[in-house]
């Protein structure tokens, strides 16, 4: 029997308000989730996403629920780290600063290995985990001017245990969390955090669209994690604002699961 889900309850960090905020991925999906959670705090958004139109809905609808809220939105690929580098000078340009980057952006990959294309491989990894690494470095430049900041890279329950069929995004996301533990450790001194968040399934269209495909079986997904279903986006929101504020002041390097304890459960 599915757990109800209760909303989550607004978890309120007096650090954050004021904060630059950069979120990849922005316009739908977690990365939509986290900009109103950190626009519930008073913090200035910089949106940065392939999807103009749907960056600008989303502007639109934080504008109307936070009239005094800043915000940018920025257009570009992941992928293209020309791009990024000056995604971020605009960036600092404009605020003077990056306080928090939220590497949200991401595809999914389910595929058979063998059937898989040199290039599917080479988009996981380039949007998974080479444009995680572009946005960091691009941030992490801006960080270690400023004296620090908070890095989350969104990484995934399948980047600490693995799963067939997914064998470039598995090693895409694997990469993204020794990548955090990596620059933790060499940022450190620069008063840089950085951490990633291990969502296991969540909610958004991306995984509808691979249940509508039969990627993926819904029920199967609910009976197998502890807690009887999916996670929401808005969970994942939550434990981002943790992870960029104070509050999580002496921890980084460390790669956070919220995946309704599946990773936990070895019984099938």
């Amino acid at each position: 029997m599915p757990v109800p889900v209760p909303a989550p309850e607004a978890a309120v960090y007096p650090d954050l308000p004021g904060k630059v905020v950069v979120c990849t991925g922005a316009a739908k999906g977690i990365g939509r989730a986290m900009l109103d959670a950190f626009a519930r705090h008073g913090c200035r958004l910089v949106l940065l996403d392939m999807d103009a139109p749907g960056m600008d809905a989303a502007q639109s609808q934080l504008r109307a629920h936070y009239p005094a809220l800043e915000t940018l939105c920025l257009t570009a690929s992941v992928r293209d780290d020309e791009a990024i580098e000056r995604a971020f000078m605009a960036v600092e340009a404009r605020f003077g600063r990056v306080d928090v980057l939220l590497n949200n952006a991401g595809i999914s990959m389910n595929k058979p290995t063998l059937e898989l294309t040199g290039e599917e491989w080479r988009r996981a990894i380039d949007i998974d985990l080479s444009g995680v690494f572009y946005c960091c470095q691009s941030g992490g430049r801006i960080m270690s001017r400023a004296g620090g900041g908070a890095i989350v890279n969104t990484a995934s329950m399948y980047g600490v245990v693995a799963a067939p069929e997914r064998a470039a995004y598995c090693a895409a996301k694997a990469g993204v969390v020794a990548l955090t533990k990596s620059l933790a450790v060499e940022w450190a001194h620069y008063g840089i955090r950085v951490n990633a968040l291990c969502p296991g399934y969540i909610r958004t269209a991306l995984v509808d669209d691979l249940i509508a495909r039969g990627a993926l079986d819904a029920a199967r997904i609910g009976t197998r994690a502890p807690m009887g279903r999916l996670g929401s986006p808005e969970e994942m929101a939550e434990v981002a604002l943790f992870l960029a504020s104070d509050a999580s002041r002496y921890t980084t390097g460390h790669a956070l699961l919220s995946d309704g304890g599946w990773t936990a459960n070895g019984y099938l």
